[in-house]
């Protein structure tokens, strides 16, 4: 696509999908191959998304070329500074998490969603139900009987019921810290063609309570008030109480979380990728706390930890 060979050609990794990344080194700089099968992937939304990130002025890889027919996209390499190892300690995440909330803000206030695919209720079921297959069906090795079944399909009408009240805006729908690159001292965004018409909480629960690193309830209070603040102060439809914001990025965060543990288990018993599995007790971790918080949710919390052989004697409902 430039028109000659690089002078090296070395693997920059792969994702949670089925693309693969190169970094191709050329002698006045270096760009990245986004590589995948077009049987498999359609670049058309990443396209699309990365385009109209650039125009509201948030910082994305730049596009150098593309065959779409091939599977190729030619990147800007943004180099290999990923947010996830500077978050080291409380103080210094708390620094890069506020530059990561403004960001988010920006987006939610300067991008038009409403031609992107709805992040609906017939959506959010079937990404739960990844969970069931994946994760309680093969990970666990539960088939649900007829009684657990009806729970489990109780339980998943009250979360979407409670999510799609939500106010929606465009959703990035993956905002972690494995998503945001440090450039010069400021994040830039990847991975965002999934990119939907969703309910307002939902990127930052991907980004407080992130899937590969996580923080005290304290901290992650603190960040989602000062979203709150900056949010509302931009225009961004967040809830006019911050108590019903912090209930509606709660059961947002159960949704996505019973999302990932499925995609996890499936991305270990379907793909191959082991790495994931060390991240599952984390992430469940955050479903057992949010279903201990609310007691329309203690049905589906039991359910789970006898699913997982464990029993709870203490709860605390709100």
């Amino acid at each position: 696509m430039l028109g000659s060979e690089p002078l090296s050609l070395e693997s920059g990794g792969s994702d949670a999908s089925v693309r693969h990344y190169w970094r191709a080194a050329y002698a006045e700089r270096s760009v990245l191959v986004m590589d995948a099968d077009p049987a498999l992937f359609d670049a058309a939304p990443f396209l699309a998304r990365q385009a109209e990130l650039a125009a509201a002025g948030i910082r994305v890889p730049a596009v150098l070329a593309q065959d779409a027919a091939r599977g190729l996209v030619l990147l800007e390499d943004l180099g290999t500074a990923e947010l996830t190892p500077l978050l080291t300690s409380p103080e210094r995440a708390r620094e890069w998490y506020l530059k990561a909330i403004d960001l988010l803000v920006q987006m939610q206030s300067r991008l038009d969603g409403a031609h992107l695919p709805a992040f609906d209720a017939a959506f959010q079921r079937r990404e739960m139900e990844i969970g069931r297959e994946w994760y309680i069906g093969v990970h666990l090795g539960h088939q649900l009987d007829e009684r657990q079944l009806a729970l489990w399909e109780r339980s998943i009408a009250l979360i979407v019921a409670r999510n799609t009240a939500q106010p929606i805006l465009f959703m990035h729908r993956d905002f972690h810290s494995r998503n945001l690159m440090v450039v010069d001292g400021e994040l830039a965004v990847l991975d965002f063609q999934d990119a939907v018409l969703g309910p307002v909480s939902y990127d930052l629960v991907s980004l407080l309570r992130d899937a590969y690193i996580d923080w005290s309830e304290d901290f992650v209070l603190d960040l989602a008030i000062r979203y709150w603040e900056r949010a509302r102060a931009a225009g961004v439809p967040v809830h006019a109480d911050f108590a019903e914001f912090y209930a509606a990025f709660e059961w947002q965060g159960l949704q996505r979380h019973l999302k990932v543990l499925g995609l996890f288990a499936r991305l270990k018993h379907r793909d191959g990728k082991d790495r994931y599995l060390a991240d599952i007790p984390r992430v469940f971790g955050y479903v057992k706390a949010v279903c201990r918080r609310y007691s329309e949710l203690t049905p589906l919390g039991r359910l789970l930890l006898d699913l997982h052989g464990e029993r709870e004697t203490v709860g605390y409902t709100f």
